[in-house]
């Protein structure tokens, strides 16, 4: 697969130590919501695999936050200290990167009418913000739920969008819940995603597909409680979020 070069263009804030980043869209670039793609960094310094005076490629690839419509490619991720992630913050508008992609198969099902149930823990938000960005757009009809998994609402990604989802989408219904939070700040539902939780959602829902996407931890657990549940594995689809 060919990379593509593009520049960046903005960076901003959208939970505690969570980026969104913005770059060029080159011609010709197509995605299907849910899919991912590698961004390639100029390498900083010297290191393994660097040819003689060539600092080695940064790449590290991430769920592609913006729908196909949206002008910009998005994507997200949790700020950590590493060199790849120091060097994506450090970019300023206009420098130059390239990108591979899309890729990945965290795509909706076909038939409609099996309603999309979306399990989300913290940056695992990313694939799903595309798909319901785009259902938004083509007033999808769709039912969908999002359960999403957070340690507090200043940790919790794009929040404040998903809630304008439920007022723009009728057929879509966000479950936001926090691990780690004063009840006197939030007012919703607090602790993990569980048996009792998503059998109450899934009770009423006509044969649901289900996708998971989060850390391994999270995802594997998540696998667990459906496989107790009596869905099929076949009726799961799950995506694990490392290094984010």
């Amino acid at each position: 697969m060919n990379a593509l070069s593009t520049t960046f263009l903005r960076r901003e804030e959208v939970a505690r130590g969570t980026a969104a980043f913005h770059i060029g869209k080159p011609a010709g670039f197509r995605h299907k919501p849910g899919q991912a793609l590698d961004v390639i960094l100029p390498g900083a310094g010297a290191g393994a695999g660097a040819g003689a005076g060539k600092a080695p490629e940064l790449r590290h690839t991430f769920s592609i936050v913006s729908a196909p419509h949206e002008a910009e490619i998005v994507f997200a991720t949790r700020m950590r200290d590493s060199e790849y992630k120091r060097t994506l913050g450090a970019l300023q508008p206009g420098a130059a990167l390239s990108i591979e992609g899309p890729s990945g198969s965290m795509t909706l099902h076909s038939d409609s009418a099996r309603p999309a149930v979306f399990i989300a823990g913290g940056i695992g938000i990313t694939p799903f913000m595309s798909l319901l960005r785009h259902a938004v757009q083509e007033r999808a009809a769709r039912i969908f739920v999002l359960l999403y998994s957070n340690r507090a609402p200043d940790d919790a990604a794009f929040l404040a969008e998903l809630r304008d989802f439920e007022r723009l989408l009728p057929s879509f219904r966000l479950i936001a819940t926090m691990t780690n939070v004063n009840p006197a700040v939030w007012h919703g539902p607090t602790g993990k995603i569980d048996a009792r939780l998503l059998g109450d959602i899934a009770r009423p829902l006509p044969s649901p597909v289900y996708y998971v996407t989060g850390p391994p931890g999270m995802v594997g657990a998540m696998r667990g409680v459906l496989e107790g549940l009596g869905v099929a594995d076949d009726d799961v689809r799950s995506e694990e979020f490392f290094g984010y």
